[in-house]
């Protein structure tokens, strides 16, 4: 009697992939609870100190590089084996190399238009908000960029900035929004 060894199927390694997956998430998930775990004596202090509500968020994905990315969002940190809460909430963005040009995309509800500051130099920029919620962001770009050819609109609480790519960009720049 001969056995014949049976090929893994398309679907079988798939299968095998999302389970592995899942298990990553799963221990991302545990150790993320454990790292953010606050006491209720520590909430409490919080709130005597008018600092609310707690926002913390991350989103999962695959760079430009192809490697996984784990991009934090809200205004809860990480410093050390303890959070910090903070007034200024850190805001989701997207910074898309599009050749020529890179394009950011910032999530910022609840501010106004003339609330915004933006600040570019070289391969930084720093994004600042303030009236009724306050975020700050401070990105580093995939290349240097012409801080003068600098764009940017805000609508419906998303800020979307547009930069041309520049070898030997220097100086600071701010960024006027429309």
């Amino acid at each position: 009697m001969s056995y014949r060894r049976r090929r893994k199927s398309l679907f079988d390694i798939f299968d095998e992939w999302i389970r592995e997956m899942e298990e990553e998430m799963r221990e991302f998930i545990e150790e993320s609870e454990k790292l953010f775990r606050v006491s209720p004596e520590e909430l409490d202090e919080l709130r005597k100190k008018g600092l609310g509500p707690y926002v913390y968020g991350y989103r999962i994905h695959i760079g430009p590089d192809g490697k996984v990315k784990i991009d934090e969002f809200g205004n809860v940190r990480r410093e050390g084996v303890k959070p910090r809460i903070t007034e200024e909430a850190e805001p989701l963005a997207d910074v898309i190399d599009e050749g020529d040009k890179v394009r950011i995309i910032v999530e910022m509800p609840g501010v106004e238009k003339d609330k915004i500051k933006l600040k570019a130099s070289g391969k930084e920029l720093i994004i600042q908000a303030s009236n009724g919620r306050k975020y700050f962001k401070r990105l580093t770009l995939p290349d240097e960029v012409d801080v003068k050819s600098a764009k940017a609109s805000y609508k419906n609480g998303i800020l979307e900035i547009e930069l041309k790519k520049l070898k030997g960009a220097s100086g600071e720049y701010e960024i006027k929004v429309d």
